[in-house]
């Protein structure tokens, strides 16, 4: 009854909202954190063991091998070969054992007898005793054993050094930022003044070209890059400019931006109070005044809304930077590099979570210094558009 009194005091609908909220953000940290913890951990507990595992010890399995003739003493009536199976591995032998059938066969500080007189002890730090009550004989010696072995957790920033250093990530980072900045300017610059020129300036065909401008947000990016590709080459050809420049990319990425852009901004700008613009007309202001200093100031929530979409779509794209920009090394952008190392290096999971969690560092940044403009953004053009 007082589960049932609560659901309705707090009400069934708020509390399924409340639930799906909590496990979209679940679904969403998760990954990140775990993407966050492995990179800083090190690459052979890495291998063997989950991130949700990386604050508590890690066991593996080891085979090594016991020490040969040249390491005998004879300890009165006994012939004794010690020595350490870790080798200053580090960790704790949890248990160990001489057959791969049965590798825990034994506790650590146990003695094993192995028959014919001959003893095993290893302990928990690895030092070992082997014992024999004959001399030893190339048979009995530089035996096989098996070891399961705990290691305390190690954290460690060597992934990230072989990635800045090591990998040519650092450079693709410069190639990532060089494409993303003027791919994000330039088309809300050329947006803004189209978008205000769809709400406050009259000419004929304006309802067509908006209603074009709607229509090419619709059209899938894979269906005109070849096209686009064609007249950018043939362009350059014309005009001597060389393929594959930084030029092509961020003109690619302004048009495929464009449509989304205008869009927004339009319904934003077209939302301001119109009285506003009247009187600043009265006053003698020019549609170049008023743009510049009553609609741009006004319009910044819309404007980094639209930066926060634009941006992050740039830093994570990948098929028009390889299309536009080429995989040379020294023009390859982060998704590039990345794509490039899980192919060489698919097993180095230590590199390519640290690589991932440089790529999502700058979106990540981006995105909560500008996402308070977000919302209030994208409302209030969609509650004021006209």
């Amino acid at each position: 009854m007082s589960i049932g009194k609560s659901l309705a005091r707090i009400g069934l609908p708020r509390l399924i909202v409340n639930i799906t909220v909590l496990f979209v953000v679940a679904l969403w940290v998760m990954p990140t954190l775990g993407i966050f913890v492995s990179s800083f951990r090190d690459k052979d507990q890495l291998a063997v063991s989950g991130w949700w595992t990386a604050f508590s010890s890690s066991e593996r399995n080891e085979a090594g091998r016991l020490a040969g003739l040249d390491k005998m003493k004879q300890e009165g009536p006994l012939y004794v070969i010690s020595g350490n199976v870790l080798d200053g591995k580090g960790g704790t032998v949890k248990a160990f054992g001489t057959k791969a059938v049965a590798p825990r066969a034994y506790k650590p500080d146990a003695e094993a007898d192995l028959g014919d007189g001959i003893k095993l002890t290893i302990n928990s730090d690895g030092s070992y005793r082997y014992t024999s009550t004959a001399p030893f004989t190339e048979d009995n010696t530089s035996r096989r054993i098996y070891l399961a072995v705990a290691t305390p957790p190690v954290f460690t920033l060597t992934n990230y050094k072989n990635v800045l250093t090591g990998e040519g990530i650092g450079q693709s980072f410069v190639n990532s930022l060089t494409v993303a900045i003027p791919a994000t300017v330039i088309p809300i610059l050329v947006a803004a003044f189209a978008a205000y020129a769809l709400s406050w300036m009259s000419f004929k065909g304006r309802t067509l070209l908006l209603a074009a401008v709607v229509g090419l947000i619709v059209v899938p990016l894979q269906m005109s890059l070849i096209p686009l590709l064609r007249l950018y080459n043939d362009v350059g050809t014309f005009l001597g400019v060389p393929s594959k420049t930084y030029a092509g990319i961020w003109l690619a990425h302004t048009a495929f931006g464009l449509p989304l852009a205008i869009y927004l901004l339009r319904n934003y700008i077209v939302g301001l109070p119109k009285e506003i613009i009247e009187s600043a007309r009265v006053d003698g202001a020019g549609d170049f005044e008023i743009f510049t200093k009553i609609v741009l100031p006004l319009s910044f929530p819309a404007l980094a809304s639209f930066a926060i979409f634009q941006f992050l779509w740039v830093w994570n794209d990948l098929l028009v930077a390889m299309v536009f920009l080429g995989t040379e090394k020294d023009k390859l952008v982060l998704t590039g590099a990345l794509n490039a190392l899980l192919g060489s290096r698919g097993g180095n999971w230590e590199i390519l979570s640290a690589s991932a969690f440089v790529s999502i560092l700058v979106p990540l940044l981006v995105f909560f210094s500008l996402q308070r403009y977000l919302v209030r953004g994208l409302l209030a053009g969609s509650v004021k558009g006209g």
